[in-house]
């Protein structure tokens, strides 16, 4: 695409967007932006522009950075819409405006919301955010930590609502990134290690206003299952699965909160989200299958109502949280082209639906060593556990893999559609487990175990896979020293980029997986790489380093690792991170050389 095309095309759109004609869908197919999460619905993580490639990739130099000036984890990553930046921070989710079309991209606005400090101790696992969503109504929008909803003029960065989504002094904050699907913006909450009731809410973009909310436990009229629900197993069958899988009233501080991605098919109108771990992670206090923790859920989004579910961890003993994301794809599974759903879970299962019916199709251990269960079942759907890795308070288990960390925690995948193949940075951390006696108090931590990670088979503590969901296979393999705890991005240059906690971007082969290029960013990376179209016709490729997170808590809240169960059990495993990498807050920029982007 020429120059004068580009500048026709931005042209066209901006009016489009000031005309109010112009889908969240149809911006998401500019090649040269990236309007949401994942850049697209189907959260591949996939860009078509290949100015950047393997031949030339050696090539590319920092371009210029940016300082959010917040020391925390940074997950997520930035937006461009237009010749225009968002970037996020972590608490106090601060949004910065950056101009594309100057040097250095200077600021153009930013917003600091007001929240208060004493929200801090309250999130579970670092104070963490991951992303933006976008309406082509000119809307920006963020989950606040301290649980507020809000909304921002794109242009000027006014606050034109907010909303009370949750109540941090209940153990309830938020991290996720929210979507925006046609005039709603559906939002999720954080805190299951505080006995909260997890759910989704959607609201109006214009006012800001309540249009459905649906949780993850309870009755089938507050989980919004309906007679058009369809069940392909027979544990997901019956009435009130939310109430009587649970023991008394369990289910009403039950967790299965909703802090990971989300994602949408516009053709079956059904929007995807998983939900996370039931409340206490001591499972002797929950007997039961404790639905619908632990469970894959695809909803009208216009009215919230389920139309399946898929419980991957029934009565969960290993707080193996469900959110990470699903990708969709169509993929070949058996002789057929399936519209299909990708799940990698935290269970160290890669899971291949369905996403038409939720139907399992594919279930085989992506990482190394996996012991809590030998398989899944794919005519009952249910894991085949091995007992001897079961979790309880009577004694401590020992070597369960992967950890609570999962082998794969909030970080994205990436799917090219010219290789067939997901890219999937991962952890490979083990763990023993004892249940704790715990009792509830609002907002009072409910977490009911004591947990301490180390490293996984190998020694090394992550991994970096190519993935074949058809057969359930890892093609190739990067074994990382630590974590690969940022999320991945193809492109169709024939490329994959990923980060690590030590602060590495790398772009590696997405054939092969030989490394290409690789540039040490000032701080460890939990952020996920993305890549858009300069104003000047250049490709960019963006990512945000800050450590913490889960895995980087100890550097991020300054814990020592005298206790390796601090942290939740993180330091155990990741206490000398503060020897690879400090704390940091930077977007980098990255381009190739004039001499070499003419070529």
């Amino acid at each position: 695409m020429s120059k004068d095309m580009r500048r026709n095309y931005r042209i066209s759109l901006l009016a489009l967007l000031a005309l109010g004609l112009a889908s969240t869908a149809g911006l998401a197919a500019a090649e040269g932006e990236w309007t949401m999460t994942g850049r697209t619905y189907d959260l591949q993580r996939f860009s078509p522009l290949e100015k950047i490639n393997a031949k030339n990739v050696a090539n590319l130099q920092a371009a210029w950075t940016f300082s959010t000036g917040v020391l925390r984890g940074h997950e997520g990553n930035p937006l461009v819409i237009g010749n225009v930046m968002y970037v996020h921070s972590a608490f106090p989710n601060i949004v910065f405006a950056l101009d594309l079309t100057k040097p250095g991209a200077p600021m153009i606005w930013k917003h600091v919301p007001a929240q208060p400090a004493d929200t801090i101790p309250v999130a579970c696992c670092d104070v963490v955010n991951r992303g933006l969503a976008y309406h082509p109504s000119g809307k920006l929008f963020i989950e606040l930590l301290a649980g507020d909803l809000l909304a921002l003029d794109a242009k000027t960065g006014k606050q034109l609502w907010r909303t009370k989504n949750a109540d941090y002094k209940e153990g309830s904050t938020m991290t996720n990134a929210p979507i925006v699907i046609k005039n709603i913006v559906i939002a999720g909450i954080s805190g299951g290690e505080f006995g909260v009731r997890g759910r989704v809410t959607a609201y109006d973009v214009n006012s800001g206003q309540e249009a459905w909310r649906a949780y993850s436990t309870g009755p089938d009229s507050e989980v919004k299952i309906g007679p058009d629900f369809i069940t392909n197993y027979p544990s997901h069958k019956g009435k009130d699965l939310g109430v009587s899988t649970w023991q008394g009233e369990e289910w009403k501080r039950g967790g299965g909160t909703t802090w990971g991605w989300y994602s949408y098919d516009p053709e079956l109108n059904l929007f995807y989200y998983s939900t996370g771990n039931p409340g206490t992670w001591n499972p002797d206090q929950r007997p039961g299958d404790n639905k619908w923790s632990m469970t894959i859920f695809a909803r009208n989004p216009e009215t919230g109502m389920a139309r399946w579910a898929y419980q991957m961890t029934p009565h969960d003993e290993w707080d193996y949280d469900g959110v990470n994301e699903n990708i969709l794809v169509s993929l070949p599974v058996g002789g057929q082209t399936v519209k299909a759903l990708v799940h990698f879970d935290r269970n160290g299962f890669g899971y291949t639906l369905d996403r038409t019916n939720g139907k399992v199709l594919v279930a085989q251990p992506y990482g190394p060593g996996v012991n809590w269960a030998s398989s899944v079942d794919l005519k009952t759907g249910v894991p085949v556990k091995n007992p001897k890795f079961g979790t309880t308070a009577k004694n401590n288990t020992e070597k369960i893999c992967p950890a609570a960390i999962g082998y794969k925690d909030q970080q994205p995948a990436a799917f090219s559609p010219r290789t067939n193949l997901f890219y999937v940075p991962t952890n490979n951390i083990c763990m023993d487990y004892e249940g704790v006696e715990v009792k509830y108090a609002v907002g009072q931590p409910y977490v009911g175990a004591i947990v301490r990670m180390y490293p996984g088979p190998g020694g090394n503590r992550g991994r970096f896979i190519a993935w074949d969901a058809s057969k359930g296979k890892v093609v190739w393999e990067i074994k990382e020293p630590l974590a690969a705890y940022g999320g991945a991005l193809a492109t169709a240059g024939g490329l994959v980029f990923y980060g690590t906690m030590e602060g590495w971007l790398k772009a590696v082969d997405a054939k092969s997986g030989k490394e290409l290029w690789k540039f040490k960013t000032p701080s460890g990376i939990i952020g996920n790489p993305m890549t858009y179209l300069g104003p000047d016709g250049k490709q960019y490729v963006a990512v945000l380093s800050g450590i913490g997170g889960w895995a980087g808590i100890g550097v991020a809240a300054g814990i020592g690792a005298e206790d390796p169960t601090a942290g939740l059990g993180a330091l155990g495993a990741f206490g000398d991170a503060g020897s690879f990498t400090n704390q940091g807050g930077v977007l980098t920029v990255f381009s190739l050389p004039e001499r070499v982007a003419s070529r």
